[in-house]
């Protein structure tokens, strides 16, 4: 859960470089909650309890998608790749997937080498 909350604590903080665990595991939290929320929604009758929070964490999703990207080495606009029909997809999992780069970058040192590292 500290992996989720940390994500939420650097709303929309787009430099700097996010690792691998911590994209994933807010990925993962994310889409549980969503899903649960989707099942409370056409439980209680009311379906849209989970596009709220699909609303309320799209810029903190987009966030650490952009920061682990620049841990691989990318610029954030490679996000856009996505719009590509199906290959676009693959090829953005691929790229978040992808071990970060052990050497300091443009956007910032190795988040596996600094003290704030969770």
């Amino acid at each position: 859960m500290n992996w989720y909350l940390a994500v939420l604590k650097n709303y929309a903080g787009f430099s700097g470089r996010a690792r691998r665990k911590e994209y994933w595991m807010f990925t993962l939290i994310s889409f549980v909650i969503s899903l649960v929320l989707t099942i409370i929604g056409s439980a209680i009758g009311v379906e849209f309890i989970s596009y709220i929070y699909s609303i309320g964490v799209l810029i903190p999703t987009l966030a650490v998608a952009v920061r682990r990207l620049h841990d691989t080495g990318r610029s954030g606009w490679w996000l856009l790749i996505a719009l590509v029909p199906l290959v676009g997809a693959i090829v953005l999992i691929v790229f978040l997937a992808s071990e970060g780069k052990p050497e300091t970058n443009e956007h910032g040192v190795n988040p596996k080498l600094s003290p704030q590292a969770i």
